[in-house]
This record gives structure tokens, C-alpha cells and sequence, in this order.
């Protein structure tokens, strides 16, 4: 997997890459393939495992010289991971109905979280208003017309091609703290069971990797003790 670097402590050997799938993942100096330089926003490719990097390497170069200047390829190629691995609230959106359409595993930070709700509110509301032009031109919404069947039709097919994307976030969101996914089932309960979903994805994702994968990319985390 292609990641790029985002700390590095030489001396004490440690550091954490983020993935091309989003996740963090740590590693130590003895998961470099070999001895070479590694620093912040270095591009590399390395086997994940859990939330661990194995075999790491860098892209840029097939060898170790610290003096050796970057060729501009490299920096070309640094620039677009960098850009690549900014996510956008849109980037969160459009992969929850993509390639994380039904993924229930692993986690989800908050901004990937209330992302794709921000973007799932403007869908809707962007179909119910092209639903009420299309009701108008049809003359639905006159007195005596039929019903404004295409302002409610557009966001509620929207509605029901959602749900399992809706549902799989909000899991991801509690795993993110560290909590089974099986605690979404209190949305069940009445009036508490929404506030205290809404309780889960207003809280801080863990620091550090937990049983449903390694910390989201993004997030802060503190370096080891006496780094």
C-alpha cells in the first residue's frame, strides 16, 4: 500500500504513516526494508497489518544517500499524495457511496462523519427543490392537481438507496470509540436512543489503534513518551 509519512523520530525509532485507505498506521525503525532516511512527508510503500506498517520503503529513491538531492519526479509525486491524502468533506461523502457503501468495519473519524451527513442534508434538499420545479412544470402543484409526486418521489428513492450507507458510518463512528457497533441498535430507543447516537459522534476518536483498526488519518495523536 502507498502512504505518505506524517512523523518520524529518529532517535527514538518510531512514527506513523498515513494510508492511501485513510488509516493510520504505526511503525518502527525495524519495519524499514532497509537503512535509508525517512521524514515527514516522505512518499512510501509498505505492507499494513492491523494498524501496523511492515516492510517500508520510499518511492522516491532505490537507495540510501542522505545528500542526495530529490529529483523533481519525487517532488511531483509528493505533491499528489499530499494532495490525495487531504480528505474533504465531499471525499467523505463520495466514498460513502462508493467504496464504503456498506462497509461496516474499521472506523471513522468526526469530520468523515458529519461530512457525509452535511452532504447527504444538501442532496436531499437540492432533489426536493428540482422535484418541486418539475411538479410545477407539470402542474402538480395546483389546487385540485394530483400530489407533488416528484418532490417527495426524488429524496425519498435518495432516502431508501441511504440507509445501509447511513447505518455503516454511524458503526464505523462508534468503533472509532473504541465501542462495539451493536450499540447503534439504541437509536431503538425512544427520544434517548438518537441523543445518545448524537452524544457518540460528537465525542473524540481514540488516540491510539483499537480492535476495529488504526487510527483515522487526521487525527492528532500524541508522539510516544519521551519523543
Amino acid at each position: 500500500m502507498r502512504g505518505e509519512v506524517l512523523y518520524y523520530d529518529e532517535t527514538q525509532g518510531f512514527g506513523f504513516i498515513a494510508g492511501a485507505d485513510g488509516n493510520r498506521y504505526a511503525f518502527a525503525r525495524e519495519d524499514l526494508r532497509r537503512e535509508m532516511q525517512i521524514s515527514k512527508g516522505a512518499e512510501v510503500e509498505f505492507q499494513p497489518s492491523g494498524g501496523q506498517a511492515r516492510g517500508v520503503f520510499s518511492i522516491g529513491s532505490q537507495t540510501s544517500a542522505p545528500t542526495a538531492a530529490p529529483s523533481p519526479q519525487l517532488f511531483g509525486r509528493m505533491a499528489v499524495s499530499s494532495v490525495i491524502e487531504k480528505t474533504s468533506l465531499w471525499s467523505y461523502f463520495w466514498r460513502g457511496l462508493t467504496a464504503n457503501y456498506a462497509n461496516f468495519r474499521g472506523r471513522a473519524r468526526r469530520k468523515e462523519y458529519w461530512g457525509f451527513y452535511l452532504y447527504w442534508a444538501i442532496s436531499v434538499m437540492l432533489l426536493m427543490a428540482l422535484g418541486l420545479g418539475i411538479d410545477g412544470a407539470l402542474g402538480n402543484l395546483e389546487a385540485g392537481m394530483e400530489a407533488p409526486v416528484v418532490v417527495l418521489g426524488l429524496p425519498g428513492l435518495l432516502l431508501l438507496a441511504g440507509i445501509v450507507p447511513c447505518i455503516a458510518v454511524t458503526v464505523r463512528r462508534i468503533h472509532d470509540l473504541g465501542l462495539s457497533g451493536w450499540f447503534y441498535l439504541l437509536i431503538l430507543l425512544p427520544y434517548a436512543g438518537g441523543l445518545i447516537i448524537l452524544v457518540f459522534s460528537l465525542m473524540p476518536s481514540q488516540k491510539h489503534e483499537n480492535k476495529w483498526g488504526a487510527v483515522p488519518a487526521g487525527v492528532k495523536v500524541p508522539p510516544p513518551p519521551g519523543a
